[in-house]
């Protein structure tokens, strides 16, 4: 029976990709702490733990219809963004997937009252929320498994999607680590503004009172406070949370929504990405279990 054995939510923020000395000039000479938190990260966590599969559950790969699941036995190539196509040109991935767990998680769809398709196109995009932290975290032969944000989906709805995926992990001989790749509060400054405010520092966040809500919200996933951040996902909203914070509902309807109590530790200082909110938390599993 497979198992989750541990949880992110991480920024795959552009500026990651930059070289050192282009992230520093951004940042008043200081180099963003996000990169180093992914490194932390790999070095204390993925190079370390016991796993077989990560399912990034991707704020950027955005579905209308159903959610998908990539269902490849290998994805490679090279990726240059449509959106900073200066920033990320050209990079390359080369990676295993998991084609059994992707049908399995499939199979559990509509038992849970949700639709959930796995495709195997080749030619199927990928998406920089997922290649940037393959860059950082991706292990020799450990399978990554993309499953898209739906649009069209609303709390519930993504809520649904994550019992199915714990429903198909449980199916399968895996462990495996759950990234949800996104950010909290994400709304830019305007272009005629923007470079005034690419410094990570929180007081380039959009608003002051989005800044607020995004520390309220950290603060109780360092608790293990799951609950709060659910029950107050209406006036989260109000902030605009990357892809309606699909990413994270995910992830908590995957390990017991309200009932879910792993305290997350920061692998990374709360930062600004041109007024949207960017930080790592991680979710070790509890000796106990997720519930």
């Amino acid at each position: 029976m497979g198992e989750v054995v541990g949880a992110g939510l991480l920024s795959h923020v552009p500026t990651i990709m930059l070289p050192a000395r282009e992230r520093r000039e951004l940042n008043n000479g200081r180099d963003t702490t996000l990169v180093a938190g992914l490194r932390r990260l790999r070095e204390e966590v993925f190079e370390r733990l016991d796993y077989d599969t990560v399912v990034v559950l991707d704020s950027h790969w955005a579905t209308t219809v159903e959610f998908v699941v990539t269902a490849h036995s290998r994805r490679a190539g090279l990726f240059t963004s449509e959106e900073l196509p200066r920033g990320m040109c050209r990079i390359p991935y080369d990676f295993p997937g998991d084609p059994e767990l992707a049908n399995a998680v499939a199979v559990h769809g509509e038992k849970h009252g949700t639709w959930i398709t796995p495709i195997d196109d080749q030619h199927l995009p990928i998406h920089y929320a997922t290649v940037n932290l393959w860059r950082y975290l991706g292990v020799p032969d450990k399978r990554w498994v993309s499953i898209g944000v739906c649009q069209t989906a609303d709390v519930e709805d993504n809520l649904r999607l994550g019992r199915a995926l714990a429903a198909g992990i449980a199916d399968c001989d895996r462990k495996v680590l759950l990234i949800a790749s996104g950010a909290l509060s994400h709304r830019f400054w305007p272009l005629r503004e923007l470079r005034r405010h690419e410094a990570s520092g929180m007081e380039h966040i959009r608003t002051p009172e989005a800044a607020k809500a995004d520390l309220v919200r950290i603060d109780w996933l360092r608790r293990g406070d799951h609950a709060s951040v659910l029950d107050t996902m209406p006036e989260f909203e109000e902030f605009r949370p990357e892809a309606g914070f699909g990413h994270y509902l995910m992830l908590a309807g995957a390990l017991g929504e309200r009932a879910w109590r792993a305290p997350g530790r920061l692998f990374s200082e709360y930062e600004n990405a041109i007024g949207t909110g960017q930080v790592h938390i991680w979710f070790d599993r509890p000796a106990k279990g997720w519930t």
